[in-house]
């Protein structure tokens, strides 16, 4: 299958990063934030998460710097909406999005998936659409006990050291999140190893996105 890259080794790139959650952006889409570093892109990032309370502001902070390692340059926001009730704090998020939008100018937008179970994730796609209506957008993947994982239809084949060092972040900086029966390497090395199934990544492993408007030039 032919690949339509986003950039090559010494090409520039701007992404910008969106995550209801301190921990989102680094499951849905960390491998692809750090490939994309290891392979030479010069990499521009905006990373930003919506909702992050006292420690785990903190841990979205250390962790968004140390998956950016590397980066050419980056920003991080961390906002404080209140975690389980974004649809009813719809209007503010999108006011912060869209002042967001006047500072940033990115190539790429990472989101959440449409058809997330967590509300909050919904919430954040929706507005990513009405506010990024002119961008590239990929939408991530969360898994979680709900089962609402969707058919993706976009792969970043990951190798076998960049899924080390997703993991390896990801239990490092997330301390917080260690109890919980899902966050472990099972989890994220499984479902990483099934979307390199999907599109035959050469080193067995790959994150997945939906991509639902694309131009080709």
């Amino acid at each position: 299958m032919r690949g339509l890259g986003l950039a090559r080794r010494g090409e520039e790139l701007s992404i910008l990063c969106l995550g209801a959650h301190s921990d989102d952006i680094e499951i849905g889409a960390g491998g692809t934030i750090l490939g994309l570093i290891a392979s030479g892109v010069k990499l521009h990032v905006d990373w930003c998460v919506l909702s992050a309370g006292g420690q785990r502001s903190a841990e979205a902070r250390a962790s968004a710097e140390a998956f950016l390692e590397g980066s050419r340059s980056s920003t991080v926001d961390v906002a404080d909406f209140e975690d389980s009730y974004f649809p009813a704090h719809s209007r503010s998020i999108k006011k912060w999005l869209m002042d967001l939008r006047s500072r940033v100018h990115p190539d790429v937008v990472l989101t959440h998936a449409r058809f997330d179970a967590h509300q909050d994730h919904r919430e954040v796609n929706q507005l990513t659409w009405n506010v990024f209506r002119d961008h590239l957008v990929l939408e991530y993947e969360i898994p979680k006990w709900d089962g609402d994982l969707c058919q993706p239809n976009a792969y970043v084949p990951l190798t076998a050291e960049v899924l080390e060092r997703k993991i390896e972040l990801l239990h490092e900086h997330f301390g917080t999140q260690r109890s919980k029966d899902w966050f472990d390497r099972e989890t994220f090395a499984g479902l990483a190893r099934l979307r390199g199934m999907e599109c035959r990544a050469p080193e067995h492993f790959a994150e997945a996105f939906t991509l639902r408007k694309a131009k080709i030039l």
